[in-house]
């Protein structure tokens, strides 16, 4: 497992501030024997390892398959409907939509292979991640991925605690199946936009696991 590199400055920040705190509460609030010095330090490591794991990105062995649409993301799936999109494409398309909490990896990764065709940055409103409007009316960064059997608009929505998408696909940009593509930090969704032909491979409820779990199939 390693640290994905959009953590570092954060972990660093938050080592600091447990460490200033800790050695306030040692040095000057309470003595090193009292209880409630213990308490906050305890209180402060357990903040600090999860902020560590937040950014984790475990070692797995990626789905590969050409036939296979793969989750982009950690999380569970909260959606899947018909919908008519509200951008790119003007035929109504498959949503599937996979929300994540703070406990899952938030790395996102490319569910298909191929070229990068569109990437659109849309300011909004930070609701709830679940919140019906979310998927058009908060922050969020739409990429479509195309190849030969056909194209996915992938919308990274950030929610009421996710305030930063990152986003590091550019347009005529070929990717593998899997390869990462972005980041939302402290949870949030992913929705994808399948062609309403696609296999749905997935039910709501389901938990799934990001590069490895398959979602649909052409």
């Amino acid at each position: 497992m390693t640290i994905h590199k959009e953590g570092t400055a954060t972990i660093a920040l938050t080592a600091l501030l447990v460490g200033a705190l800790n050695i306030a509460s040692f040095s000057y609030l309470f003595p090193i024997s009292c209880i409630a010095a213990w308490v906050v330090f305890i209180i402060t490591l357990g903040l600090f390892l999860f902020i560590v794991s937040f950014f984790r990105m475990p070692s797995r062995n990626w789905t590969n398959d050409a036939n296979a649409i793969v989750s982009p993301a950690d999380g569970k799936v909260v959606v899947i409907e018909e919908v008519q999109p509200d951008e790119y494409y003007t035929e109504k398309r498959i949503q599937v939509s996979v929300f994540m909490s703070p406990a899952n990896v938030h790395v996102n990764r490319t569910p298909i292979a191929g070229n990068i065709i569109y990437n659109q940055y849309h300011p909004g409103k930070f609701l709830v991640a679940w919140h019906p409007k979310s998927s058009t009316d908060n922050e969020r960064w739409s990429v479509v991925i195309e190849n030969e059997k056909g194209s996915i608009l992938l919308k990274q929505i950030a929610g009421a605690l996710a305030r930063r998408i990152c986003n590091y696909a550019a347009v005529g940009t070929k990717y593998d199946q899997t390869a990462e593509y972005g980041f939302i930090k402290f949870g949030s969704r992913v929705d994808l936009l399948f062609p309403i032909d696609a296999k749905i491979n997935c039910k709501i409820g389901d938990v799934v696991k990001g590069g490895i779990t398959v979602l649909a199939k052409w």
